[in-house]
């Protein structure tokens, strides 16, 4: 199947586009088609002014969201883009990071289908990708740690807080996203459900930026040393759980040493 940039397509079209974590290079080739062939883009809060530069031609419109101030409720942004397409523009909806993963990216997709308008979605690289790069870390390790958890610490209004500390189970990588204003809760979560205090943290701010930013830590001095540090936004959490026989290969190889 061929992609041609918004081919033969009428009255107008949507491409939902990955920005990818920050750096304008690590957008892929179809991100940056869909980019310069562009009438209008409709950006987030946390793209890049270097990225909008890739559509020259287009109309830029920021839409951008942010926990606690949401200065563009979502069915705004879905009725601007959906009239946008409906008077024949070729219109890119530019998210940070992937769409798919925390993206809102449903109800915009809902929006264009409810009114025939061609849409789809172009991925992008997601933050706790460029988080492995920073560090130079994989997410998974052979034998450790082989199960990868994305999720997010949070929630609509009026929600539930989520149980995240169920997710940490032994070999797993747990990836949170949009977790720094809630690290105490977070910390008390698992230590409440009896995860070690010792266990590996990561934190990443502004991951492949100028500004990017790697905090080490454990569970139980995350708050503290967050506290102290200064790390870009966004920022993503990496908590590992490696196995048990991962940990005591890993203490017996270190005794030999």
């Amino acid at each position: 199947m061929k992609h041609a940039p918004f081919a033969d397509r009428s009255p107008g079209s949507i491409a939902l586009v990955g920005a990818g974590p920050g750096a304008r290079d690590l957008l892929t080739l179809r991100a940056v088609a869909r980019l310069a062939a562009a009438d209008v883009v409709f950006y987030d809060r946390l793209v890049d002014p270097e990225v909008l530069s890739l559509a020259p031609q287009a109309e830029h419109v920021f839409v951008g969201k942010e926990v606690g101030a949401h200065s563009w409720p979502q069915d705004r942004i879905n009725a601007v883009i959906v009239a946008a397409a409906l008077q024949g523009r070729r219109v890119v909806r530019l998210k940070s990071g992937d769409p798919s993963i925390f993206g809102r990216a449903c109800e915009e997709l809902d929006a264009a289908r409810s009114v025939g308008i061609a849409v789809e979605i172009v991925p992008g690289i997601t933050a706790a990708s460029a988080a492995a790069a920073a560090l130079g870390r994989p997410l998974t390790e052979r034998g450790a740690t082989d199960r990868l958890v994305i999720a997010t610490a949070t929630c609509k209004p009026g929600d539930p807080d989520p149980e995240l500390a169920a997710l940490l189970t032994p070999g797993t990588t747990l990836a949170l996203y949009m977790a720094m204003h809630r690290l105490p809760l977070l910390v008390a979560q698992m230590l409440a459900a009896g995860h070690d205090p010792a266990l590996a943290v990561e934190v990443v701010g502004s991951a492949s930026t100028s500004r990017e930013a790697v905090l080490r830590c454990t569970l139980a001095n995350l708050v503290a040393r967050v506290a102290e540090a200064v790390l870009g936004n966004p920022a993503i959490l990496l908590i590992r759980h490696p196995k048990a026989a991962a940990v005591a290969t890993r203490r017996a190889i270190a005794l030999v040493v």
